[in-house]
């Protein structure tokens, strides 16, 4: 055998060898760019009318709240869903906001973010109830004036 057949079957065979290396590699990276059509989806579902209520302890000053409420959904058959239980909907955010007791913390960046998780799980928690098999993946407040 000359040497460059030797050197010639010792390349192939280590090219031979990192081939199913190279293949598994390739394969990883098209599986994230296989997104479904759904998943790139955003669909804003603004609620008609702000929210108005007086928020903070019993006996005290009034402090109102106002709130401007978007929900967000990732997939097409979340509006209909939301749609067809807006005032179910309503009604728990109503009854979340009069809830507020702490409106110092209310005025919070922290504060507003626990209330619109909270505000999310509620709603998810309506649409699994009235067994619609939809979720939103948001709560956007789009206004949000404490008035004391």
């Amino acid at each position: 055998m000359t040497f460059q057949l030797k050197r010639f079957s010792l390349i192939l065979l280590c090219l031979l060898s990192i081939l199913p290396v190279a293949t598994v590699f390739a394969e990883e990276e098209e599986e994230p760019q296989e997104e479904s059509e759904e998943a790139r989806i955003t669909d804003y579902i603004e609620l008609d009318s702000p929210f108005v209520t007086h928020v903070g302890e019993p006996g005290e000053k009034l402090t109102y709240l106002k709130a401007s409420v978007t929900i967000r959904a990732s997939k097409e058959t979340t509006r209909p869903a939301v749609e067809a239980h807006m005032p179910r909907l309503r009604h728990e955010l109503v009854m979340l906001f009069g809830e507020q007791t702490d409106t110092d913390q209310l005025s919070t960046g922290d504060g507003q973010a626990a209330l619109r998780e909270e505000a999310a799980k509620r709603i998810n928690a309506v649409l699994e109830e009235q067994q619609t098999g939809e979720t939103i993946t948001g709560v956007l407040f789009t206004e949000f004036v404490v008035q004391r």
